[in-house]
């Protein structure tokens, strides 16, 4: 399947994200390239006729092939792309790329980040903070700050932000058990990589169980209550993969027994997080607003992705970076 683009002087783009400053940053770069830039479904759904090509992540819906009678390529904002219909876009012609890799660093910083505070205990910290109150020293062991090295550290979805947390985790001497697909590929930086079948197993092996994989109908639901109770009472849950993956009532449920020790949160089912959520009182629960990827670099390093593959598409090349459709 081959999208046939309007030739550069020709081409018109939609940038559509609710915050993102797409045309901002491409104005920087001189292109030349007509865009415009949009920041609701209302604004997409109007001026999509007027696109050849469209980049835009939270804001699409599948009804829109219907009103883009010109699109011929959709370069996806973020790397996850289940909110896409593959047939219906090739039904129709339109090509589809993600943005893969774009925010592999700052998802797995991210994903660093959340096991740091559940580890130092920083929710406590800020709490205190704010009520002015100086903590004094802990005798209880199980109540005190811990330390990473010597953990273990299980990565669900050793692909690119899988593998740069699996460095990262090694740099605060962890042990690094990864999982993927294809576990005979390169193991890159963990101890071992193992397929997914044998999740069950290496989970009451983990203290830091970290979800860093793709959506998809085999990781959909891929953590429930079974394997909640198979992880160690003093184990911690990290999800920066999609809120899919995770059957929230179970984990819900799982913290309020305290049958594990924490969660660190970035996606959720719903986004956003209905206000009734239990989650967003338990303790040693951290929730951050699906902000992993986010990065001031963010929006350029997508550019660089579309502008690749606007190149291959006006050479007639068949493949495209990170290719959906």
């Amino acid at each position: 399947m081959n999208a046939m683009l309007p030739k550069k002087e020709d081409l018109t783009i939609c940038f559509a994200h609710a915050a993102y400053r797409l045309q901002d940053r491409i104005a920087l770069r001189k292109t030349g390239l007509k865009s415009f830039e949009v920041r609701s479904r209302e604004e997409l759904e109007a001026r999509l006729k007027e696109a050849d090509v469209l980049l835009v992540s939270g804001l699409w819906r599948n009804e829109l092939i219907d009103v883009a009678p010109k699109l011929r390529f959709i370069q996806s904002i973020s790397a996850g792309v289940d909110q896409y219909s593959k047939e219906k876009l090739a039904a129709a012609g339109i090509r589809l790329a993600s943005a893969q890799g774009a925010n592999a660093r700052a998802v797995a910083e991210h994903a660093i980040s959340l096991v740091l505070a559940i580890s130092r205990r920083l929710g406590e910290a800020r709490d205190n903070q704010a009520k002015h109150a100086w903590r004094g020293m802990i005798g209880d062991l199980d109540r005190r700050e811990d330390e990473l090295d010597g953990k273990t550290m299980l990565i669900v979805g050793q692909g690119r932000i899988g593998g740069r947390l699996a460095q990262i985790a090694k740099a605060f001497d962890m042990k690094v058990i990864g999982i993927r697909r294809d576990a005979q590929a390169d193991k890159g930086a963990a101890d071992a990589v193992h397929p997914y079948a044998d999740l069950d197993r290496l989970i009451p092996q983990a203290d830091y169980v970290a979800l860093t994989c793709a959506l998809t109908p085999e990781t959909e639901g891929l953590i429930g209550a079974k394997q909640l109770g198979l992880m160690k009472p003093s184990a911690a849950l990290v999800n920066v993969a999609r809120g899919k993956v995770v059957d929230e009532t179970a984990l819900a449920e799982t913290m309020k027994a305290g049958r594990i020790y924490g969660a660190g949160i970035d996606v959720t089912r719903e986004e956003p997080l209905p206000a009734a959520s239990p989650l967003w009182d338990l303790p040693n629960v951290f929730i951050t607003p699906h902000t992993g990827g986010e990065t001031r670099a963010y929006e350029d390093n997508v550019l660089d992705l579309l502008l690749e593959n606007l190149g291959r598409l006006w050479r007639g090349e068949t493949a495209l970076k990170n290719q959906i459709v």
